[in-house]
Order: C-alpha cells, then structure tokens, then sequence
C-alpha cells in the first residue's frame, strides 16, 4: 500500500485511508491519519512524523521528547518505504505532514515564551557565532531551537533535503549514483537549547575567552554527540574518541604533552588550562 501512495497518483487518497502507524501516545497499537486528526491538540495545524530505524530508535530521540511534554503526538515512520511514500504523500485531509527532525517546524508558542525566545537570541548570539566560526562549513547554521528539551542541541536538515534516517538508507544501496547523493544531502543547521546547562556554561566559558583551547573542544564534541543522537553517522569515529578520551584524561587529572595531538581540531591542553580544573567541580557535575 506504501508503494501504492508513491507510484499510484490516482488512488493515492483511497490507499492513505488504509494506511496504519504506532505513535509517540498509541503504545502497541497503530492508528490511521483520520484517527491522528481527531487527536490533534487545538491549535495544531500539521500532522508530525519522524522517520528513524525503529520504534526504539524514534521514540528516544531527542526531536520527539518536546513535542510529547507539549501534548502533541508524533507518527513513527520505521518502514524503509515510508522514506519515499512521504516525498510523495505531502499532506492529509488539508493537514500537511511534518517532519520533526528537519527546518520548518511550526510549534505553537505562548506570548511569553515568544519575549523569552528573543531575549535569549540575543544573549546567546555571540556562542552561536563563535560554533559556527569553529565547526566552519560543517553546518549551516547554528541558532536557537524551539523543538528539544532535555538535549543541549540537534542537527536538522532542510526541508527538502534528505532525513538521517534518508541518508542512512542511500548510504547502504550497493548501487547508489554518488552525484545525487551529493545534492540531495542537506546542509545541516546546528540548533541550541538555551535552557540547558551545558549550552549555558559554555557561552559563559566562552564570554571569558573565546580563544580558550578547551571552548573549540567542547564545540566540536557537542557538533558529534548531536550527529549520533540526531540519527546520522560520523564520519571520523576517531576524531571523536581523541576528544572524549581528553575529556576523560581532564576528569582523572591526567596532563601530559601529547606531541601527536597538536593539528588544529585537537589542540594540546597548556599548564594553563590544567590548572584551571577543579576535580571537586567535575564529580559535581556527574
């Protein structure tokens, strides 16, 4: 029937009312489009999905956990198929379908929140300019975002581009055309969440000094931990594990010259910065 929806443009509508979905508030049982809109929150004018591996994979993400605590409810689309079938199928009964995990998300915002909102833009402007700097054309654009609550940021893709979910798929075609894969993968916008603590200390640490050795590592670890809790893939684990291990090494109190790890995205820890840490405050944190 999915295949239906994307190859048949004539019965496309019949084949939609058959279709069937788990959702983030439907437990073990599936609910067709008609039942989804009887359930929309007042106010909500689309209908949101997430695409993702599995119903495990969808509903831990970080792009759904918001939009349940503001009572809307998500479709979990974990077929291969229903990657192509929603490229096809653009809206429902006039409702447009939405995914969570790209640009373009319209969640519904008190007046409050919306003064809260561009209060916080405007404090967080240098941090955001100051990751872009560092992460350089591995984004877009790092901004503030609406849609995540317990993560301190994301990677969302455009619109129209290709999900995680989209690249992971065309990653794994044996025979895929490497050009197309090269247009159709998105620029990624980094998004922020100004409420948690780690984004808040960070732009704290950085006011101080933005040329702080340790600021351009703790960006570049936010950049990868949000690509693997965003559902993409990276694309040097090594690169990653270097700075974790650093990390590691600063709450051991371990300092050593490590003459091997002086390339730029890898700058060795100063006297200076040794110093600084306080094991006390690292064990508070955990």
């Amino acid at each position: 029937m999915k295949l239906g929806i994307h190859e048949d443009t004539t019965n496309r509508k019949k084949l939609a009312e058959l279709l069937r979905f788990y959702t983030s508030k439907s437990g073990e049982d599936q609910i067709s489009f008609k039942d989804y809109i009887q359930r929309m929150k007042e106010g909500q004018k689309d209908i949101f999905y997430i695409t993702g591996e599995s119903r495990a994979s969808v509903s831990a993400s970080p792009f759904v956990e918001t939009l349940k605590k503001k009572g809307y409810e998500v479709l979990y689309l974990v077929d291969p198929i229903d990657e192509y079938m929603v490229q096809q199928m653009k809206d429902y009964d006039d409702k447009k379908l939405k995914s969570v995990t790209k640009e373009g998300l319209d969640i519904d915002e008190t007046d409050d929140e919306k003064k809260k909102r561009e209060e916080e833009k405007a404090k967080f402007e240098p941090l955001c300019k100051l990751m872009k700097d560092v992460l350089g054309d591995k984004v877009e654009k790092v901004v503030l975002g609406t849609r995540i609550d317990e993560s301190p940021c994301v990677l969302v893709t455009s619109e129209y581009g290709w999900s995680a979910n989209m690249e992971r798929i065309m990653k794994a075609q044996a025979l895929r055309d490497s050009s197309t894969s090269s247009y159709m993968v998105s620029k990624k916008t980094l998004e922020l969440n100004p409420r948690h603590q780690i984004v808040d200390e960070l732009r704290k640490k950085a006011e101080v000094d933005q040329s702080d050795k340790t600021v351009k590592d703790l960006v570049w670890l936010m950049y990868e931990t949000s690509i693997l809790t965003s559902g993409f893939s990276l694309d040097e684990p090594q690169n990653f594990a270097s700075r974790i291990h650093r990390m590691i090494k600063l709450g051991l109190s371990i300092f050593d010259d490590d003459k091997a790890a002086d390339d730029d995205d890898l700058p060795p820890l100063d006297d200076a910065a040794a110093e600084e840490v306080d094991t006390n405050r690292m064990e508070e944190v955990d």
